[in-house]
C-alpha cells in the first residue's frame, strides 16, 4: 500500500481525479481542480455528465441483481470510491455478491485496497482495461468469478478513453466470450452530439490526456455486437431506466434534458 501512495503523481492530472471532483469528492489535487474547473467554468452544465452516468451505473446494478440470477460483477475503469461503489448497492440486495474492481491509478488502488478491510467479497484488480486477459487471469479475478456462471461485465464511463485503434470493440468481444449465456454487459459512453458543447468537452479530454473518442449511438451499440440489446437500447443515460418522477422526467412526465445530459449514452445487453 505505501508504494501505491507514493507513485501517486499530483503533478499530472487523473481522469479518476477529475470525474472525482466533478462529483464533489476530496481525493483530487490542484491539477485536477484545474481541469475540472475548466469544465465549470467554460462548458456550464457539464458536470451533470458526471452525474448522469453515475446515477445511471447505480440503476444497472440494481436491475441486475433485482431481475436476474448474476451475482457477481467486474467493473472496469472502477475509478475513485464514492458513496454508492458497485457492491454496496449489490450487496444491499445480495450481500453474497461478489465484485471485481479493475483501475490503474495508484489513488483508486489505494483507496480500493481499503475496501478489502471491510468486505471479503470484493478484489481489486490493477490491471489495464486494455488488456482483458490480464485482467482474467489475474489471481484475484480467479478466486473472487467463477467464470462458469453469469457475470455482469461493467463498461461505466471507459470505452470512450479507448481509441479506435486500441479496438474497443475487440476488449468487449473478448469478455463476451468468457462468460457463459445470461451474463449481462452495462456500457456508458460519451455521445456525438453534433454541437459546440461535445466538440469542446471532447477537445478538452484530448488536450490533457491525449486521448478519448465521441461516438454515436450506432457506433455504442456496434460495440455491444453478438450480445442482445436490451430495452430501452442506447439512450441518453439520464433517460436510461429513468424512475419518473425523477432523473431525467419533469411535468407530466416527457424527458427534458439539457445538451449535456444527452452527451452521455447507456445501454444494456444480454449474452443470449
Amino acid at each position: 500500500m505505501t508504494g501505491e501512495s507514493s507513485s501517486i503523481d499530483s503533478t499530472r492530472p487523473s481522469i479518476a481525479r477529475v470525474y472525482d471532483y466533478l462529483l464533489g469528492g476530496k481525493d483530487n489535487y490542484a491539477v485536477d481542480r484545474e481541469i475540472g474547473d475548466v469544465f465549470k467554468r467554460d462548458l456550464p452544465g457539464s458536470v451533470a455528465i458526471a452525474f448522469a452516468n453515475r446515477a445511471a451505473l447505480t440503476r444497472a446494478v440494481r436491475e441486475i441483481v433485482a431481475t436476474t440470477g448474476v451475482r457477481q460483477f467486474i467493473d472496469l475503469g472502477s475509478g475513485l470510491p464514492t458513496a454508492d461503489n458497485v457492491h454496496q448497492v449489490a450487496q444491499r440486495r445480495v450481500p453474497d455478491t461478489r465484485v471485481v474492481y479493475v483501475d490503474t491509478d495508484p489513488q483508486v488502488l489505494v483507496h480500493g485496497r481499503a475496501l478489502l478491510e471491510e468486505n471479503d467479497r470484493t478484489r481489486v484488480v490493477p490491471v489495464d482495461v486494455r488488456d482483458p486477459e490480464g485482467i482474467r487471469n489475474h489471481p484475484d479475478t480467479r478466486e473472487l468469478i467463477d467464470f462458469g456462471r453469469p457475470v455482469a461485465v461493467m463498461f461505466s464511463a471507459i470505452l470512450h478513453h479507448v481509441n479506435d485503434d486500441e479496438d474497443p470493440a475487440g476488449i468487449v468481444r473478448y469478455w463476451r466470450e468468457q462468460v457463459p449465456s445470461g451474463s449481462h454487459f452495462f456500457v456508458s459512453h460519451f455521445r456525438s452530439g453534433n454541437n459546440p458543447e461535445t466538440a469542446e468537452a471532447e477537445k478538452v479530454l484530448q488536450a490533457t490526456f491525449g486521448r478519448g473518442r465521441w461516438r454515436t449511438d450506432a457506433e455504442i451499440a456496434a460495440l455491444l455486437d453478438g450480445l442482445e440489446m436490451l430495452e430501452p437500447g442506447i439512450v441518453p443515460a439520464p433517460l436510461w431506466h429513468a424512475e419518473a418522477p425523477g432523473e431525467g422526467w419533469y411535468g407530466d412526465g416527457e424527458p427534458e434534458l439539457t445538451v449535456w445530459e444527452r452527451l452521455i449514452a447507456a445501454g444494456m445487453a444480454r449474452k443470449p
